[in-house]
């Protein structure tokens, strides 16, 4: 017999009829002998609705009154549900997430699982009885016990915290589409079904857009080892499995306020080249990059920054045992690129054997402002600089010199409360078996650029910029520092670039150009009119080519790429927000990631 918990969105019970369907499924399971939980949303446009209803009677109505109103969507749900189970003759009860056990921050509208109180759960499945569980919601651990909310993809979250929590066999997604697919297919007609996704992959894929599934439900999976299965309420295809990596031991007390860091890596094999002055145009990354892999050679970190007039800076690292290949590769290319009818200056070739990175990573960083502001403020503090910057959805990677990597590895250890001996370094692949360079493919066009000009190249900068940001609560995505170096009054300046979402942007403008008054920066400047096309793969490595492949295909549709920044298994290009659904389509198909079969998508 196992323990199942199952979870179905607001289109899966949009209506009496979808409701009885899923009742059908759900005693369909219950027979196969399984105990059974199951999740659900508000019906439809429920929520919608209530949120126009509040507006109607408020301009600004308070959070605590909108989580009292909000949670009566997911209530209403529960109770058909049950009454439908009833009507089948299978045993069910209704639980809101306060009778369930639910117990979250005082914070309304955005609340984060603190633990979930199984007891009452544990004595109705005992009795036979199908739990049906209203999803998105909880009580806070104060006296008060307040209702809150989690927020947007609460039910996601709601459904694998209690599957964890009930170390359950299998925690099952359904939702409107069949599972997780290569792309969004309403850009993609051509997008496929995956029948397996690590978590990383996943984590990355549904923070740049991928609407399957929420992040934070992501997390918990990948933080607690719960097997995941996304599957279509239409119909009995297989879906898609989210595979995890066995966890560390891990206290479900503190369920999504644990550390949000649990690892600090290091990489001493790293060298540096960087490409100055090379024409801002389409086709040249591609140029530069197709004859790294026709070297095969591996490419670790790439960095574009925003571009300086009609030229742009490239940097990458490789390990330092063919440092002498890429080196020759790039000072073959300069020459053309020289030529190039875009240059207005001669490209450069530098060298760096003396750098090291280090990096930060954890699935509790996503959604957190702050994480990366603390890891620079904690260099900065050790008189550390930093040389490059790159950042994923689940990583910070940081190139310094080699001769501070060791102290820098041992103070972020401090900070993060991360046992260095349950440590080792970077490592290829952690997960078992084979999987593909490239899984998916995904377009997030609710972006903004923030470019900050001539930032004083001295330690501590990112880490003041950084950190007000996350006091203003602003979410920063992808960071990249300039390689080009500037004088200014004496002082060496690199530029920085950073995307936050469209709705953040002109807040953070408008605090960084206040900073500046303090550190003395260039000009501040804001772009919405940008999309960031990502592929992802926890194959990447080991693979050369990739890189280079992603950028010809966005060469071949003239399609230029403004900044580029990479992880272990992703890689970012922000591109004219004009340019991303051809952009979509070119590298989706240059991966072979398109089939006949067209997904079809209830409207």
């Amino acid at each position: 017999m196992a323990l199942v918990v199952q979870k179905y969105g607001g289109t899966s019970v949009g209506s009496v009829e979808r409701i009885q369907a899923v009742a059908n499924r759900v005693r369909k399971t219950a027979q196969q002998g399984n105990n059974l939980v199951v999740v659900v949303s508000a019906m439809g446009k429920t929520t919608d609705t209530l949120v126009k209803l509040a507006s109607e009677v408020s301009s600004n109505p308070c959070r605590r009154e909108m989580d009292m109103l909000l949670s009566t969507g997911e209530q209403v749900t529960i109770a058909l549900l049950s009454m439908a189970l009833q009507e089948l003759g299978q045993p069910a009860i209704s639980l809101t997430g306060a009778q369930v056990g639910i117990v979250t921050e005082a914070e309304h509208s955005r609340a984060r699982i603190l633990q979930i109180c199984t007891d009452r759960l544990e004595r109705h499945l005992n009795q036979g009885e199908v739990v049906v569980v209203a999803g998105f919601q909880g009580v806070s651990s104060t006296e008060d016990l307040e209702i809150t909310t989690l927020g947007r993809g609460g039910s996601d979250t709601s459904a694998v915290a209690l599957a964890a929590s009930l170390k359950a066999d299998r925690c099952e997604i359904y939702t409107d589409v069949p599972g997780i697919l290569t792309t969004d297919p309403r850009l993609v007609p051509s997008a496929q079904l995956m029948s397996e996704i690590t978590a990383d992959e996943m984590l990355e894929l549904a923070s740049l857009g991928a609407k399957v599934l929420h992040p934070r439900a992501v997390e918990i999976a990948r933080n607690y080892g719960m097997p995941l299965i996304v599957l279509s309420s239409w119909s009995d295809r297989p879906g898609t499995k989210v595979v995890s990596r066995l966890p560390q031991p891990r206290s479900l007390q503190g369920m999504e306020i644990a550390k949000a860091v649990d690892g600090v890596e290091i990489d001493r094999d790293q060298a540096k080249i960087a490409m100055l002055h090379v024409p801002d145009s389409p086709g040249v990354a591609a140029k530069l990059f197709g004859e790294i892999a026709n070297q095969n050679i591996d490419v670790d970190l790439i960095i574009q920054s925003i571009h300086e007039g009609n030229t742009n800076d490239i940097s990458f690292t490789v390990v330092n045992q063919v440092l002498k290949q890429a080196e020759a590769v790039a000072e073959a290319i300069a020459p053309s690129l020289r030529t190039h009818p875009a240059a207005s200056t001669e490209a450069e070739v530098m060298i760096d054997q003396e750098i090291a990175k280090v990096a930060i990573s954890g699935a509790g960083m996503i959604g957190r402002p702050g994480i990366a502001a603390k890891m620079f403020k904690t260099l900065a503090d050790a008189k550390i600089n930093i040389q490059m910057i790159s950042t994923s959805e689940v990583k910070v990677s940081c190139v310094v010199h080699e001769s501070e990597c060791d102290r820098a590895l041992h103070i972020l250890s401090q900070a993060f409360d991360v046992d260095l001996s349950s440590q080792k370094e970077i490592t290829a692949n952690r997960y078992q078996g084979e999987h593909p360079p490239v899984r998916g493919v995904a377009l997030d066009t609710n972006q903004a650029r923030i470019a900050i000009r001539q930032v004083p190249d001295v330690p501590g900068m990112a880490a003041q910029i950084f950190s007000l940001l996350a006091k203003k609560s602003i979410s920063v995505d992808a960071i990249i520092q300039s390689q080009r170096c500037h004088i200014i009054n004496n002082i060496p300046t690199r530029d920085i670039a950073f995307t936050v979402a469209q709705s953040d942007a002109d807040l953070a403008c408008e605090a960084i150009t206040e900073l500046n008054q303090k550190i003395g920066c260039g000009d501040v400047s804001g772009d919405k009119a940008i999309a960031k096309l990502s592929i992802v793969g926890a194959g990447m490595i080991g693979h050369p080519g990739v890189a280079a492949k992603f950028f010809a295909a966005l060469a071949q549709a003239q399609i230029n790429i403004q900044m580029i920044t990479t992880s272990e298994i992703k890689i970012s290009c922000v591109i004219d927000e004009a340019d991303g659904v051809k952009g979509l389509n070119a590298v989706h198909g240059a991966f072979g990631l398109g089939g006949d079969e067209k997904v079809n998508i209830p409207a």
